[in-house]
């Protein structure tokens, strides 16, 4: 199993914690991972990491789709595969309607169609075959909706694709799994049970049965995100973890429109998530906080001291047909050994 690092996206100073990324590339970490939410853009800082590392695979997790047409997403892929020696991977997804609409002044209606038109077209910019002219629901190459002059044309793309670079999604509905397994190399799930993977896995394959037999989980990549936290008292480690479920749950969304909620439920958390959402929607944050059931937290995270690391790790592990790569957002140091000794034991 490969191991990931996730740096998420920036606080008010943007600071790559780049001796933390360079004591992973020496472990044999495979890949860092950049996110970009209304900061800080995920490709200016993978660029960043990918200039001052050799052996490391970085990733987008994700660029918001919305934000880039997907001609300029091809490009950017393209520059920073060919500057990279190919170390370049493109992590793609949705976003949500609060960040598209309000921030980058766009519709989020049809998101899973934008995403799959996006993909599309950039899968046909790699190949480089012939001009790129596409109509779609969301996209046309040429362009000739309003404001249009009339003047556009196809084209191919000066820059050549030297080496596949992998295309993931971050979806996390039913209908985003199987879209993923359709369209894509690999999944982010923003959390996830080993224990319960078939909630994803079901879905993935109905994707692959729509990409013509050419797919399946031998060359698809389930890659969650997963917390690792080290410490004797594994409340304390809790902690954030259920901060960032209080805030999923409860908040991401609307009280009818709510995919993490929904995705709890499905994992047997029903009355919990209901609780988490009443309470955050209400103001009450600690509450929702104090909602969020420690079952929940040990499915989806790795805590605790080293012999409990180990132990948890090893639910990760029995999943490896399915999880190729795990992304795993680690802040102390001396975990890094740890985890990467545990994970790669198959």
């Amino acid at each position: 199993m490969k191991v990931g690092l996730l740096l998420g996206y920036s606080g008010k100073k943007l600071a790559p914690p780049m001796e933390l990324i360079l004591q992973a590339e020496k472990l044999g970490y495979d890949s860092v991972w950049i996110a970009e939410a209304y900061g800080s853009d995920a490709v200016t800082v993978a660029a960043w990491v990918l200039g001052q590392t050799s052996t490391l695979k970085v990733g987008t997790a994700i660029m918001q789709v919305p934000a880039r047409t997907p001609a300029n997403t091809a490009m950017t892929a393209m520059s920073m595969s060919q500057l990279s020696a190919g170390r370049f991977i493109l992590g793609l997804g949705a976003s949500g309607p609060q960040v598209v609409e309000g921030w980058h002044g766009v519709g989020y209606d049809k998101p899973l169609t934008r995403l799959r038109e996006c993909i599309e077209i950039v899968r046909d910019i790699f190949k480089r075959e012939e001009a790129v002219a596409y109509d779609g629901e969301i996209y046309q190459l040429p362009f000739r909706g309003a404001g249009s002059v009339g003047l556009g044309k196809p084209l191919k793309s000066i820059l050549h694709e030297e080496k596949d670079t992998p295309i993931y999604t971050a979806s996390f509905t039913p209908a985003g799994f199987r879209l993923a397994g359709e369209v894509a190399d690999g999944l982010f799930p923003v959390f996830m049970s080993p224990d319960k993977i078939d909630l994803i896995t079901d879905e993935v394959a109905k994707g692959f049965e729509l990409a013509n037999g050419q797919k399946s989980f031998d060359n698809f990549d389930i890659a969650p995100f997963v917390t690792v936290l080290m410490g004797d008292d594994i409340e304390v480690c809790r902690a954030p973890i259920k901060q960032f479920l209080a805030l999923y749950i409860g908040g991401m969304g609307s009280k009818t429109k709510n995919f993490y909620k929904d995705f709890a439920t499905k994992m047997g958390y029903a009355e919990a998530a209901t609780k988490i959402q009443k309470c955050y929607l209400s103001g009450d944050k600690e509450g929702a906080f104090a909602a969020v059931p420690n079952e929940l937290v040990d499915e989806i995270s790795i805590l605790g001291d080293s012999d409990q690391i180990q132990q948890r790790a090893e639910s990760w592990l029995e999943k490896s047909d399915y999880i190729k790569t795990m992304i795993c957002t680690v802040t102390q140091p001396e975990v890094l050994p740890l985890l990467k000794e545990v994970l790669s034991a198959k």
